[in-house]
């Protein structure tokens, strides 16, 4: 039995199947059954910690099992799919999420010796906790419960975690969205654009030159931060709005498909399926009902 892990399961007594903020800044937590539709999103840069359970979290065509208790790095925003599943004793999934703070990260990163820091990391993957390190995540999930002490507190705990992580296998990944002319942070300006403007043509050679590097460059550096090429990831950053359009602002199928800029339904269509595994006009009717039922 382990202590640690125990509390922080008690401490998440009152999470739900919708993340639910602590009062530590940028500190979350979720459990449960968490229905697949609320699962495909754009997921923002953080620390994962799945405390029970195991996500299978889909982004392009990598599937990646985050089974608990382990935690993972998302270093830029990512459009993504994923379902969750209780743990071989059915005990109900669960995790917390702690978004990164680039501003911490880069006071943390001048506190410490370049040469400490991994100078390679795995692909996206889960990685292993320790007992000192979910001991981090723990003092940090109890300040919940003692708001006077985060203030003081808080970003202490957080420094810990990022150093923790920045010892680990992810911990070059980590560096680089600190820095703010590594290439992760390059194309993390790039992904930003993509965010807001997702709807307008994309021109991948001005991209790259934007970005100070050469097209191959561009696109080989784009997906190893993302999972994904510059047009795979706007399409599913399409999609993603026009699934919600559809389901819950009125729009047929067709209207969605053009307001986020496909020119062809039936192409719109296919690619819908193919992400969402579903039609989207099928799709969002299961959508409506299950919000329908929840209210």
């Amino acid at each position: 039995m382990n202590i640690i892990h125990d509390e922080i399961i008690d401490l998440m007594k009152s999470a739900g199947t919708r993340p639910i903020e602590t009062g530590v800044p940028g500190l979350s937590m979720i459990k449960g059954d968490i229905p697949a539709h609320q699962l495909a999103a754009l997921y923002e840069p953080m620390i994962g910690f799945t405390v029970q359970g195991t996500k299978i979290l889909s982004i392009g065509e990598r599937c990646t099992d985050l089974k608990g208790p382990s935690y993972y790095v998302l270093p830029v925003h990512v459009p993504a799919t994923a379902s969750v599943h209780s743990d071989r004793d059915g005990r109900p999934y669960m995790s917390l999420g702690l978004r990164l703070n680039q501003d911490v990260l880069q006071s943390l990163l001048r506190d410490l010796p370049e040469n400490l820091i991994p100078t390679a990391s795995e692909h996206f993957t889960a990685c292993e906790i320790d007992n000192e390190f979910m001991a981090a995540w723990l003092r940090l999930l109890r300040l919940s419960k003692t708001p006077k002490d985060i203030p003081a507190l808080a970003p202490a705990y957080e420094r810990e975690i990022l150093y923790r992580v920045l010892m680990g296998p992810q911990g070059w990944n980590l560096r680089q969205f600190g820095l703010q002319e590594s290439n992760l942070s390059k194309i993390s300006q790039i992904v930003k654009w993509f965010r807001e403007n997702f709807m307008r043509p994309i021109d991948i050679r001005d991209m790259a030159s934007k970005s100070g590097m050469a097209i191959n460059t561009f696109h080989r550096q784009f997906k190893r931060a993302t999972g994904l090429s510059p047009i795979q990831f706007q399409k599913q950053l399409r999609l993603l709005e026009a699934r919600n359009l559809i389901a819950f602002e009125g729009y047929s199928v067709a209207s969605a498909a053009f307001h986020v800029g496909y020119q062809s339904p039936s192409q719109f269509n296919r690619e819908y399926s193919r992400f969402f595994g579903s039609s989207a006009a099928r799709d969002t009717e299961k959508l409506r009902r299950i919000e329908s039922a929840s209210d």
